[in-house]
């Protein structure tokens, strides 16, 4: 990327748009403002430790878990960036128990919904790693000009229309698909924009790396722990063992194997039958992007995206990454249960 050929989010947004025969504008200005409050949380994030934003918020979100004081912030940006939009009708966030509707004129006659995890990863915080923030994007089901229903946002990931994520890292990146590949956005800071650095990604069809965390390895079902016994036996032929790498950061780990190639494994275990990971605004978007760059997701039995949600927090077992590696884990969960 350099000063004479930057073509930077915006930019790029706009000439894919002629690509999207049912888009007219309003998708663009959609991501348009994800990628303003994204800018917004990336300022907040890298003065984290100088400003009074670190630390529990003192409240629990509808997942049970202590909310961090950036969570909040998160939230309340990635919110109002859509409401000021005018193309979004609804929300439906990890932070909220229902879904959050507009009710202002604009909003009212928006085409999309949104699905969010404003900030995902926040009990890595206070340790300054890598956080970060998803989203999906639906057509409403909906009539426009009606308030938003849950079944706008019941709908199966293979009718995302667009997902991506921003990884607030060593640098801060914006990833996402609206069917046609994936693109990588950094932001430069010099000239607060998104720029793109990373087009067409293709993730490697075999990776080294399988990332789960073996904290949890006796409540893995068996498939899961053969699987983890393959990837650290020797064998040349199939170069292994592989690397263990785990961040405990969805959006991190995932980004990490998405452009050096390996498997995420979320799986179920004995304490989450139904496993952890949130399918609407976690797994849906992550196996749209895996898929757009050639790999696989499901979850161990079925392609993430054709599942049928039931509740707006339902809760999936994830195993995504590099096709092989995937293939491989599914046929040991296969296999063990013969």
């Amino acid at each position: 990327m350099n000063g004479y050929n930057i073509t930077t989010l915006n930019e790029f947004i706009i000439r894919r748009q002629a690509n999207i025969p049912y888009a007219k504008g309003e998708l663009s200005n959609l991501l348009h403002h994800i990628g303003i409050a994204a800018k917004v949380v990336h300022k907040k994030v890298n003065k984290a430790g100088l400003v009074d934003v670190l630390g529990e918020a003192g409240e629990i979100n509808v997942q049970g878990e202590s909310q961090q004081k950036l969570d909040v912030f998160a939230d309340m940006q990635f919110t109002a960036a859509l409401r000021n939009s005018g193309e979004c009708c609804g929300i439906a966030s990890e932070e909220n128990q229902e879904i959050i509707t507009f009710d202002d004129e604009l909003s009212l006659d928006g085409k999309y919904i949104v699905c969010m995890d404003p900030l995902d990863g926040s009990s890595n915080i206070d340790v300054n790693v890598s956080i970060g923030t998803i989203f999906s994007i639906y057509r409403r089901i909906s009539p426009r000009g009606d308030k938003a229903q849950v079944v706008d946002f019941l709908q199966e990931g293979n009718k995302q229309i667009a997902a991506g994520y921003i990884i607030y890292g060593s640098s801060t990146m914006m990833v996402y698909t609206t069917g046609l590949g994936v693109n990588g956005f950094t932001l430069d800071t010099g000239i607060g924009e998104f720029c793109l650095s990373h087009p067409n990604i293709k993730t490697p069809e075999a990776g080294k790396i399988y990332s789960l965390n073996e904290g949890n390895y006796n409540k893995f079902p068996e498939g899961v722990k053969k699987y983890i016994k393959y990837c650290q036996e020797k064998d040349k032929k199939t170069n292994r063992p592989y690397s263990a790498r785990y961040i405990g950061s969805l959006v991190a780990d995932f980004h990490r194997n998405l452009l050096k190639g390996g498997v995420f494994i979320y799986p179920q275990t004995a304490s989450a039958p139904n496993g952890k990971l949130r399918l609407l605004y976690e797994c849906n978007p992550m196996a749209f992007i895996a898929e757009q760059a050639g790999g696989k997701a499901t979850n161990g039995d079925i392609k993430i995206l054709d599942i049928k949600p039931e509740t707006l927090h339902q809760r999936v077992p994830l195993y995504t990454g590099s096709k092989s590696m995937v293939e491989k884990a599914e046929k040991f969960l296969v296999e063990s249960k013969k």
